[in-house]
């Protein structure tokens, strides 16, 4: 399909600082955050400015660097705590209202499951800063649980306090910014398939999968969660139950939502949650608490999160107009502000020149804050 990108919305036949491919989160943090200086900015997606074909539709966006520490680097870790503090300031901006909690996140196991908790620690130590851990981690045991999460009474013996995480509304965040451009005057293009990058002088690619014809190490890690209506259970915070076969997180979210998630299936398969899957979850949830067993399903949702070959976030520059934006796996939420930040940072760089060749590009990357994200193209060619 051939679009023609009519710039007469603004009354002016200006050509574009800056094009966005893609409206997923980082997307649309991208677009704000360059909007927010002055520049002239589309965006193009060809899902709905709701958000409902991105894989942040389906995120139980938990803002947990010191527990995702489980399973990633100490690259995403940092990524993750600074972008932790920026989330409250990004929606105070923002023009609708964002549900933002920072009460922590709880992990709990079963006696028969203890094994798995040490082994959680150690890797918690070995790949999260040691200050995430200062007044960050804390033991708790017997009452201790009861008195931290009453909900769960006495079913759990043990369990960590990880107190300074947070967690949103994925679904409000992703509306917020929709408002959020279109104040900002962003000319935003819902429901925009393109064959062609548009024109204008910097284009930001962040289609996320969409982008791996032009991205071939990308590949999709697919997430299966279900979304539940529980009243009267009352968890005051996200919880982890740590198990060797099903991981499961928990996240509250308001009027009695909860968003419950575990599996990570390597493949790039859209079709719809499996049984077994639903299964899984479901029977984890009621182990965590037997009032789930009275929950209304009110959906079960699958998507797959884009993922290089070394589950980093990148920001490739092409050598000319192209930024790509891409890989944040199932960290999307944790890590994007910073991400995105990064992203905006380069592009004005490009646009006012400051960086135009591989020698440039070297200075300018050394002085970041996250050079390990960025690359000029011709230099890394595993990308």
């Amino acid at each position: 399909m051939n679009i023609f990108f009519d710039q007469s919305a603004r009354g002016t036949s200006q050509r574009l600082d800056f094009a966005i491919v893609g409206g997923g989160l980082c997307g649309r943090l991208v677009a704000w955050q360059l909007a927010g200086a002055g520049h002239r900015v589309a965006l193009y997606e060809r899902g709905d400015a709701a958000g409902t074909q991105s894989a942040a539709w389906v995120a139980a966006a938990m803002l947990a660097p010191l527990a995702e520490a489980a399973s990633a680097e100490l690259l995403i870790t940092e990524l993750g705590a600074a972008s932790l503090e920026r989330w409250p300031r990004l929606i105070a901006e923002l023009p609708e209202p964002v549900f933002f909690q920072r009460n922590g996140t709880l992990v709990v196991w079963h006696a028969g499951d203890r094994a798995e908790a040490p082994l959680f620690e150690r890797r918690l130590r070995a790949n999260a800063p040691a200050a995430l851990f200062d007044n960050g981690f804390v033991k708790l045991a017997g009452a201790q649980v009861a008195a931290t999460e009453p909900a769960l009474g006495t079913r759990f013996a043990q369990g960590w306090l990880l107190p300074h995480e947070g967690q949103l509304d994925n679904r409000q965040v992703l509306s917020a910014l929709a408002a959020g451009l279109s104040a900002r005057g962003v000319e935003t293009h819902w429901h925009t398939a393109i064959d062609a990058m548009p024109d204008a002088r910097i284009v930001i690619d962040c289609r996320g999968l969409g982008a791996k014809p032009a991205w071939p190490a990308l590949r999709g890690i697919r997430g299966e969660v279900a979304r539940v209506h529980a009243p009267g259970i009352g968890l005051t915070r996200p919880v982890r139950l740590l198990h060797p076969r099903y991981p499961l997180y928990i996240a509250p979210k308001e009027n009695d939502l909860y968003v419950i998630g575990a599996t990570e299936v390597e493949g790039e398969d859209m079709s719809p949650v499996t049984v077994r899957s639903a299964l899984e979850l479901l029977s984890a949830a009621f182990a965590v608490h037997p009032g789930f067993g009275e929950a209304r399903i009110l959906e079960l949702n699958a998507h797959c999160r884009p993922t290089l070959p070394d589950h980093r976030p990148a920001i490739v520059w092409d050598g000319a107009r192209t930024l790509r934006v891409n890989g944040l796996y199932r960290h999307g939420f944790m890590i994007a502000p910073e991400v995105a930040d990064s992203a905006a940072q380069l592009a004005e760089a490009l646009l006012a020149r400051a960086v135009s060749g591989a020698d440039s590009f070297d200075d300018f990357r050394l002085r970041t804050r996250w050079p390990e994200m960025l690359h000029c193209e011709h230099a890394v060619p595993a990308l």
